[in-house]
């Protein structure tokens, strides 16, 4: 067995260099850094069940980790990254500089400030907001956004993210959960001037454990929409060259998706099953308790050009 040496501060972690079939597998990887939220949007699928986060240091580890078994994509996502704001920054910096990584969060775009794109912005290649509608009314009643219809911000915050990505160069993308409550909705005219790199259209997702009614914290079974009308929201969009539609069949079991304490979450049994955390037993045998179609994932585009381009990136401001 061939053995390397990662060196992590006050730490020596030996661990066999992984074979290219792994490092195939783990290009792109999403990790939720905490199940914290500031939004109570109904389908979530990734709900606040507990407020538990690693230390920066074990998080570091993780990343050294997936580096060494391959991976060259990082997503930040939660719960609400930005609740974290310091952790996620020095882990957007850990990543770019010293794993080599691209790296993109996933927000609802309420807390991203300022201070912090002039801080860390340059180690981020790209940041996705959810919009799940144009329409205040039906932003307050996914649970997007704070406060009713008249108070609802959801759609103005999304804006000034997006000048916001523009004034530091980096790739706005957008994701989209198709409900019962927008379907119908035509978003052709926002989306062409908001201008997305990315347009991910996802079908609402209901997974037990998380938002299935019942015991769960959230209940999106009253939320779901048949293919047929997801596709008519996607047909209707079809000329926006951005967007790439993901019906549950497609989204399910093609993301690598690793929780709070770094374990693979398993999907293919309609749940979220955890592995083994890699700290534990590293990156490859976690992987195989993960429930990951790579097929799927290499079908529906999941490898892209995911770097922006850094030539005109200024000092980050410390």
């Amino acid at each position: 067995m061939k053995l390397a040496c990662i060196l992590f501060p006050a730490t020596l972690v030996f661990a066999y260099t992984p074979p290219a079939s792994i490092a195939n597998r783990v290009k792109s990887v999403n990790y939720f850094i905490s199940r914290e939220c500031n939004y109570n949007c109904k389908f979530c699928f990734h709900t606040q069940l507990n407020n538990n986060k690693l230390g920066l240091g074990k998080a570091k580890l993780g990343l050294q980790l997936l580096q060494h078994s391959g991976t060259e994509k990082i997503n930040f996502a939660g719960g609400e990254p930005f609740l974290n704001p310091e952790l996620l920054g020095e882990l957007c910096q850990y990543a770019q500089e010293e794993c080599g990584m691209a790296v993109s969060i996933i927000s609802n775009g309420s807390l991203i400030k300022s201070d912090w794109m002039q801080r860390y912005g340059a180690y981020v290649d790209i940041i996705g907001v959810s919009i799940d509608s144009f329409d205040p009314a039906t932003n307050a009643a996914i649970g997007r956004g704070n406060g009713e219809e008249s108070k609802n911000q959801h759609i103005s915050r999304a804006l000034q993210v997006r000048d916001l990505c523009s004034q530091h160069d980096i790739l706005f993308k957008m994701n989209t959960v198709v409900c019962n409550l927008n379907h119908s909705e035509d978003m052709n005219k926002y989306v062409t001037q908001l201008d997305p790199y990315r347009w991910k259209a996802f079908q609402v997702l209901v997974l037990n454990g998380e938002n299935a009614g019942g015991h769960d914290l959230r209940d999106a079974t009253q939320l779901q929409v048949s293919r047929d009308k997801f596709d008519a929201f996607c047909m209707r969009h079809s000329e926006q060259p951005m967007l790439i539609p993901e019906p549950n069949d497609v989204m399910q079991n093609s993301y690598l998706l690793l929780d709070e304490e770094l374990r693979f979450l398993d999907c293919s049994g309609n749940g979220k099953v955890p592995s083994e955390s890699i700290l534990e037993v590293g990156v490859e045998r976690a992987l195989n308790q993960a429930g990951f179609d790579h097929n799927m994932f290499n079908q529906r585009g999941g490898i892209y050009e995911w770097n922006r381009d850094r030539s005109r990136i200024d000092e980050p401001k410390r």
